[in-house]
């Protein structure tokens, strides 16, 4: 029950399509507006359907200059754990390392393979292509949403998150699971963390040492999101214009970046791209808890606005919208990568 009205009472944990009913209107007068309900496939015309639904992690990849990103190779679905661990030692790629559906599904399925016992039960289990990806070496992690129109050389950040990981720190008598148990937003993803680490959770942590359970930033899967957007500065736009002007295309989305300090991060050093988002991108400072379901909606408006915008542009310039026809059927597609994902849990 303490979770259910924690839950209640946060509207950041209530499901996807109830929060976004009123955008529903709005994304409808668009697209009458468009005379296509698929106007955002010309919003990054580069990346399959403007990034909305079956974008390829790796092809966006490929689209961003190599020294902005971690090592990273795409393993097809059925390959043999002996020849994922050629594609490893080939690329550079060495325990620990990141693996995650090529094609995403708002975090889900992204583990941080430890062992080869580890990666050969990844494999088994996921019946879909993935990616292998180095781990990234800095501690700070933040969503940096980016926008920029065609005729623009310069675009501009339109807001920033922070991600607080799920971490938890020892007081010399709790157990992890205990520790897990003192904070709701850790405890929503109890169940999660008992089928990751068993009886792990079961260790006594010392007095200050701490454990980061779920080592990369997603809601999901409990990290906090804390609205930084007043760390926009003239120096910061500059570092991300340089890099988003290297990525032929791009006009619209979310970069998750890891960094050192935000002061290197404005030098453009010591800084690196976790994923690029497109078209399906949230603006996620709106999770911060501090912020109102009105404040939500805003935001949301906002950005889907800016992109109806940019896809109108792109579409005068000669980028077409996908048809009813097709756009159904990545749509069909998309729900049925949705379930290979979702059953891999």
């Amino acid at each position: 029950m303490k979770l259910f009205f924690h839950k209640l009472t946060h509207w950041e944990y209530w499901p996807f399509q109830m929060v976004y009913i009123p955008i529903y209107f709005l994304w409808a007068y668009y697209s009458i507006k468009a005379k296509s309900i698929f106007f955002f496939n010309a919003s990054n015309p580069t990346i399959k359907n403007g990034g909305f639904m079956m974008e390829s992690k790796k092809q966006i990849y490929n689209l961003i200059p190599e020294k902005y990103y971690p090592k990273t190779e795409l393993v097809r679905a059925g390959t043999c754990v002996d020849e994922i661990s050629m594609v490893l030692e080939n690329a550079g790629i060495k325990y620990p390392f990141i693996a995650k559906p090529d094609i995403g599904l708002r975090g889900s399925a992204v583990k941080k393979i430890e062992t080869p016992a580890d990666l050969k039960k990844y494999s088994e289990k996921a019946h879909f292509d993935f990616i292998v990806q180095n781990l990234i070496p800095y501690k700070n992690e933040i969503g940096v949403f980016y926008v920029r129109y065609p005729h623009e050389k310069q675009g501009r950040i339109t807001g920033i998150v922070a991600k607080e990981f799920l971490i938890v720190t020892g007081n010399g008598h709790a157990t992890i699971e205990e520790l897990i148990k003192e904070n709701p937003r850790f405890e929503l993803q109890l169940k999660v963390l008992k089928q990751e680490y068993g009886s792990k959770l079961q260790k006594v942590l010392p007095v200050g040492e701490k454990i980061n359970l779920v080592p990369y930033g997603n809601h999901a899967r409990g990290a906090k999101f804390l609205d930084v957007s007043h760390l926009i500065t003239p120096k910061l736009t500059a570092v991300f214009n340089e890099m988003c002007g290297q990525i032929s295309g791009f006009h619209f989305g979310r970069l998750d970046i890891m960094y050192n300090t935000f002061e290197e991060l404005e030098q453009g050093k010591n800084f690196a791209v976790v994923e690029l988002n497109g078209a399906a991108s949230e603006p996620t400072h709106i999770y911060d808890p501090k912020h109102s379901l009105l404040f939500a909606w805003k935001e949301l408006a906002r950005h889907i606005t800016y992109m109806y915008e940019i896809s109108s542009a792109n579409y005068q310039n000669g980028f077409p919208y996908l048809s009813h026809k097709a756009g159904m059927k990545e749509y069909r597609l998309h729900q049925m990568q949705n379930k290979k994902i979702i059953n891999f849990q």
